[in-house]
């Protein structure tokens, strides 16, 4: 059984940084396709960035340059660096990861990912 498992959100000052991580188990996270998502408040869920099974990072536009997604295979986790938070980005995260193995994925078919984490919660005062 896949689980995902969420820490490091938290309360940060615009400007600031936070590094969110996913720890895996049930699953390599250097076989799948793996992404953050968030939802803020009244909004629906967005992709935020994805890093594929061969490493080819992704990011939507309005955190790219800002944010950094990675992995270590070697803790079967995956990380999303924020820097330069904005208000705008308060929202809880979700780590995803896709359902199959080796495959090409749509960051924006949500429906490809069959597992989730519990979510973590990131708030940006400003």
């Amino acid at each position: 059984q896949v689980q995902l498992v969420e820490s490091g959100g938290g309360l940060v000052q615009a400007g600031g940084s936070l590094r969110l991580s996913c720890a895996a188990s049930g699953r390599t996270v250097s076989s799948y396709t793996m992404g953050w998502f968030r939802q803020a408040p009244g909004k629906a869920r967005e992709f935020v960035s994805g890093i594929t099974w061969n490493g080819r990072t992704y990011s939507t536009d309005s955190v790219k340059g800002r944010f950094t997604i990675s992995r270590d295979n070697s803790k079967n986790t995956v990380y999303l660096q924020m820097d330069s938070v904005k208000p705008e980005d308060t929202a809880v995260y979700y780590c995803a990861s896709a359902r199959l193995a080796y495959s090409p994925i749509n960051f924006n078919d949500d429906a490809q990912f069959d597992s989730w984490g519990q979510g973590t919660q990131v708030t940006v005062s400003s």
